[in-house]
């Protein structure tokens, strides 16, 4: 079993910056494919950024493009979302999740575990 803790979520102003930290345990994850999602009120859970194991390849959806930045720390079980130039529209509860397999995409269904989730309110 994996359990996943998310942290770094706050409120920011439009045009800000945040950092969230999903820190593994119970076992490494430098085997998963990892992902952020995040999921508004009333939405369904989206993807916003994919890596593989190796962090060799990533995947991000078009509104986080040029903004977001998804990164492994392997030796510290730990995978981060650096956030910038952040909008209204991305306030949500963000997740994370690890895929057994060693890359997954932008689905729910390819994840296997998921944290608890941190909310960003971002202020306009």
């Amino acid at each position: 079993q994996v359990q996943l803790v998310e942290s770094g979520g706050g409120l920011v102003q439009a045009g800000g910056s945040l950092r969230l930290s999903c820190a593994a345990s119970g076992r490494t994850i430098s085997t998963y494919g990892m992902g952020w999602f995040r999921q508004a009120p009333g939405k369904e859970r989206d993807i916003v950024a994919a890596i593989s194991w190796s962090g060799g390849s990533t995947y991000y959806t078009d509104s986080a493009k040029g903004r977001f930045t998804i990164s492994r720390g392997n030796a510290k079980n730990t995978v981060y979302l650096q956030m910038n130039s952040l909008k209204p529209e991305d306030t949500a509860v963000y997740y994370c999740a690890a895929a057994m397999t060693g890359y997954a995409g932008p689905s729910t269904n390819e994840y296997d575990y998921w944290g608890q989730g941190t909310q960003v309110t971002v202020s306009s």
